[in-house]
């Protein structure tokens, strides 16, 4: 016999672990099957955290090196790579035990193997000995990520041309890296390896880096990025990769049809992400999917069969954890009857370069398409007290309101902590926030907080420190 359950979550990710943490909240018997091993999906195992934990040191090393300079003596810094990447490893493994402890925790039965449909109730599972068993399902929510996209006919080997996957675990510091793609992964992982000693260069085929970013702070990002020490080439077009005894070499064409040759060791192909929609037999049991093969949903995260749902990677919009992880619960809390939503226009960006930028809501550019009237509060992290005293005072915080109602539309930062700070935009923005709220909402001194608080004032023309 069959075990039963009244939900199955397929992927144990961001999304899917989440997912199967609130419907066993919800008084709901669940399962969450997750093929890799190790829960958490590509973020915890071979993406965000990772990537983070490697931002951080390959900071921390770079610091260290000028220490001299803040009157701090230390002696010849040297850098340990075998030892940074074991860090990196433990901080993975004890984030992944700790969310197999809330499965036990929340009794969410966990089975390893990957999961494909046999019928739209029933859900096979196939473990690394090739052993199958079923299992009975009364609901289903596919949560299965997705995976790093290359150029046309161009494979990862994840030692020459390599993916985010293969840049987390290079076994030493290239002398040269081309990073194809300027996005915000390209861009991180980019930055990791300048840091840590490579010559780095950007190609991108479009004219700013991170598209879909406010184009006024992409171009500033770039302005702080080249005096980092990266080079960028764009408007380049990749016409193709051939590998090399020494590594490779990138043949493009520049945006005036010249043909240029780029020599590297290592070559990151960072163009995308696509959804993990084979191998589910989703064609079989009938789920539909659309031309990018995601998922199709109705706004309650349900396909066209009724009791099969989706959220993340696999259906459309922002290829982002935190995403997923408000889907999983939303849907959790639909399927158990309750009113679970997702507000897409508040959903933050982050890129955890140094400084760090982020962003949520609308852009000016995307404003001034929607004829939208709008003031703007810019405030620079020059004139912030915190910022200026601990040499952190690149970039600044831009907010943009209704012209008419003062209501925030969007905000922009790039600056220390960006990332935490946009935190407060958006929980403004959540309730309907004015940026005269944020800006006579009383903010500690010294904060960085206070470059949001003076931009809010900004909005009509009465920044106090600039």
């Amino acid at each position: 016999m069959a075990e039963k359950f009244q939900a199955v979550v397929i992927g144990g990710g961001p999304g899917g672990y989440v997912c199967a943490i609130r419907l066993a909240q919800l008084g709901l018997k669940t399962a969450c099957i997750e093929s890799r091993g190790s829960l958490g999906g590509t973020c915890l195992n071979i993406g965000c955290i990772p990537s983070k934990n490697l931002l951080n040191l390959s900071e921390n090393f770079l610091k260290a090196k000028s220490l001299s300079k803040l009157g701090i003596e230390v002696g010849e810094v040297k850098l340990n790579l075998e030892k940074m990447m074991k860090n990196k490893d433990k901080a993975v493994t004890t984030l992944t035990k700790g969310v197999e402890f809330l499965f036990k925790k929340n009794k969410v039965t966990y089975f390893k193997g990957t999961g494909s449909f046999k019928s739209s109730n029933k859900v096979a599972i196939l473990d690394d000995a090739n052993k199958e068993i079923i299992i009975e399902t009364e609901k289903t929510i596919i949560s299965t990520g997705s995976e790093p996209t290359s150029l046309p006919g161009i494979e990862f080997d994840e030692k020459i041309i390599i993916s985010s996957t293969g840049a987390l675990s290079l076994k030493k510091v290239p002398k040269k890296m081309i990073v194809i793609g300027g996005g915000y992964i390209g861009l991180e992982m980019g930055s990791v390896w300048s840091r840590l000693g490579t010559e780095v260069h950007v190609i991108e085929f479009l004219e700013n880096i991170t598209p879909g970013m406010d184009k006024e702070v992409s171009i500033e990002f770039m302005k702080i990025l080249k005096k980092q020490g990266i080079s960028f080439h764009m408007q380049t077009k990749v016409e193709k990769i051939k590998k090399t005894p020494e590594g490779a070499t990138i043949f493009a064409l520049n945006k005036d049809g010249k043909k240029i040759n780029f020599e590297c060791d290592v070559v990151l192909i960072s163009v995308g992400r696509k959804p993990n929609t084979n191998n589910l037999n989703l064609k079989e049991i009938g789920v539909e999917l659309d031309e990018k093969k995601r998922i199709k949903t109705d706004k309650n995260f349900q396909t066209n069969i009724n009791n099969i749902y989706a959220i993340g990677d696999v259906i459309k919009g922002p290829m982002l954890a935190h995403k997923a992880e408000d889907e999983g619960i939303a849907v959790a809390e639909n399927i158990a009857g309750q009113s679970g939503h997702v507000n897409y226009d508040i959903i933050p960006g982050v890129i955890y370069t140094t400084p760090e930028v982020a962003s949520i809501g609308k852009t000016e550019e995307q404003l001034k398409l929607a004829n939208t009237k709008y003031k703007i509060g810019k405030f620079s992290f020059m004139a912030n007290s915190r910022a200026k005293a601990i040499d952190e005072a690149e970039g600044f915080v831009k907010i943009l309101a209704d012209e008419v109602t003062d209501k925030v539309l969007g905000a922009h930062i790039i600056g220390p902590h960006a990332g935490e700070l946009i935190a407060e935009i958006g929980v403004g923005m959540e309730f309907g926030a004015s940026a005269e709220d944020i800006a006579r909402t009383c903010h500690a001194h010294p904060t960085f907080s206070e470059a949001v608080k003076e931009a809010a004032l900004s909005v009509d023309k009465r920044a106090i420190h600039s």
